[in-house]
């Protein structure tokens, strides 16, 4: 009997992704952001984000993407208010399947800026390989690579200078997925910090995860560890909370207002400052964030 194919595993960047979308997002308590994306019948689709942060500054950004399925092609554009403009051009499975070609470049008028990264992606059955050109600065090659067999998952990645002639970056992960649960292992920054991340559907409604990583330049001895967990009400709202070593503990609350509106809010509490004015800034911090979709 022939072994049954492996699955293609995620790639380098989305190692360890459950637990970190679980302590990550729809926690708005550091901006307060709108974000509108609407749809064309031509399948183009146009969304605008803006967001305030803690410090009272605005920002927002433009982008506009068309998309070809039948010559898998697709065209992004984004241009944000401290006027970078951007374009991204994606080519998938044209060559051959498995295989997405993108370039990405970026002018900023005002200061002369200017870079273009070339970018190939290739995956098969239990194999995800990444690689990009930096050409305007270095230029700079990273290659990275992910191998998954039965859940296990081992990866690697690399940056090399092609200027000096030397590899300037590198790092190695490991990790283990199941359909209930994930763990990884990182070793990054030329094998000089490490973090270890863990997440666990408990049941339909209910995930929690944790992550510690482990960097001599932190505070707290080196070491960083944060818990949370998230928890469905119902289908249309859920609630999350963590809390690191630090004593911050963040909350977060969801919930979809009407099909294509949904709002976020989100509140940061330093329990080590609950009675304590900082002149530098808010200790504890509060956020909304809303987005429409048609």
């Amino acid at each position: 009997m022939s072994p049954l194919p492996q699955p293609v595993p995620p790639s380098w960047k989305d190692l360890g992704k459950s637990s970190t979308d679980l302590l990550q997002k729809d926690y708005p308590f550091q901006t307060t952001s709108l974000e509108v994306k609407t749809k064309t019948p031509s399948n183009v689709t146009f969304k605008v984000a803006g967001n305030r942060n803690a410090h009272g500054a605005i920002v927002g950004d433009i982008e506009s993407k068309l998309f070809n399925k039948q010559h898998g092609l697709t065209l992004t554009n984004t241009w944000n208010t401290v006027n970078v403009l951007k374009t991204q051009i994606e080519l998938d499975n044209q060559i051959t399947q498995g295989l997405k070609l993108d370039l990405t470049t970026s002018i900023a008028p005002n200061k002369g800026s200017k870079s273009a990264v070339l970018a190939a992606v290739y995956k098969q059955s239990g194999f995800h390989s990444r690689a990009n050109l930096d050409v305007l600065k270095g230029p700079t090659f990273t290659a990275d690579t992910v191998l998954g067999r039965d859940g296990f998952l081992v990866g690697a990645e690399a940056a090399y200078n092609v200027t000096d002639g030397r590899i300037s970056r590198y790092a190695l992960a490991a990790g283990f997925n199941a359909p209930e649960y994930a763990v990884t292992l990182h070793a990054l920054n030329d094998l000089k910090s490490f973090s270890a991340s863990y997440y666990h559907r408990v049941s339909a409604d209910v995930e929690a995860g944790a992550k510690a990583i482990y960097d001599p330049k932190l505070t707290n001895g080196g070491v960083s560890i944060e818990v949370g967990t998230k928890t469905y009400l119902d289908s249309a709202a859920f609630v999350k909370a963590k809390i690191n070593n630090s004593g911050v503990l963040a909350l977060g609350y969801t919930q979809a207002l009407r099909p294509g509106l949904k709002a976020s809010f989100g509140l940061a509490l330093d329990t080590q400052k609950l009675n304590e004015v900082d002149p530098a800034g808010p200790v504890h911090k509060i956020g909304l964030s809303l987005v429409f979709d048609s």
